[in-house]
């Protein structure tokens, strides 16, 4: 499992120190929730910040754009340091379009869902995507509850294309872990339950585990 802690659970008065914190305590990816106040209810940052945190790890930064447009920011976002960039299927952005420019940005693309959007609607585009992100709580904030019947959707990409990564976000602690291990999930963005401990190594290793012992 790879373990992609939030940075919108973070100190925002000490971002780089919580950034070192992560990458030393064993984060695989960095991820970074941008939040436009339009798409979802709650501004968070944008490409100024993302740069800033760049120079302190070198772990891919895991780009989630919770925006009307993101085709119209997709070079500012690169430029920043987005490694991987997902992009709302309920956004304004052409699909297609959005995918190509990131692949010709020189980005990983993927595509997120909300709740509400069922995992076929993901079909049409499967093929070209490096991930697909489905989220487990409705997005905007960080520490909702795990939403477990998204977990379905989980194994439905992992079925239509094995070899396609899928994150899920929301709600991630040990348990849930385990459960989206189980449907077959690869990443687990974990925000509240990493960032709210002193020993943030020991809380990603139990993340591990637990996703391990979910695939027994």
């Amino acid at each position: 499992m790879i373990v992609a802690p939030s940075m919108l659970a973070s100190d925002f008065s000490r971002l780089s120190d919580e950034i070192i914190r992560m990458d030393v305590a064993g984060a695989d990816w960095i991820h970074l929730d941008v939040m436009d106040g339009h798409f979802v209810p709650n501004l968070s940052f944008g490409p100024p910040i993302i740069a800033a945190m760049r120079p302190f790890t070198d772990k891919p930064f895991d780009v989630h754009m919770m925006i009307d447009e993101p085709l119209r920011y997709l070079p500012d976002f690169r430029k920043a340091g987005a490694d991987i960039i997902s992009f709302h299927l309920e956004s304004n952005s052409n699909p297609e379009k959005t995918i190509e420019k990131i692949r010709q940005l020189g980005a990983k693309p993927a595509l997120a869902i909300k709740p509400g959007t069922p995992a076929e609607a993901v079909l049409p585009y499967l093929n070209s995507l490096f991930m697909v992100l489905v989220m487990t709580v409705e997005p905007g904030f960080s520490g909702q509850k795990f939403m477990a019947d998204m977990l379905p959707k989980v194994s439905f990409l992992k079925k239509k294309r094995p070899d396609i990564l899928v994150e899920v976000d929301g709600g991630i602690n040990s348990q849930t872990a385990r459960l989206a291990a189980h449907a077959g999930a690869d990443i687990c963005v974990a925000g509240t339950a990493v960032f709210s401990s002193p020993d943030a190594a020991s809380v990603i290793r139990g993340l591990k585990r637990s996703a391990s012992a979910g695939l027994e």
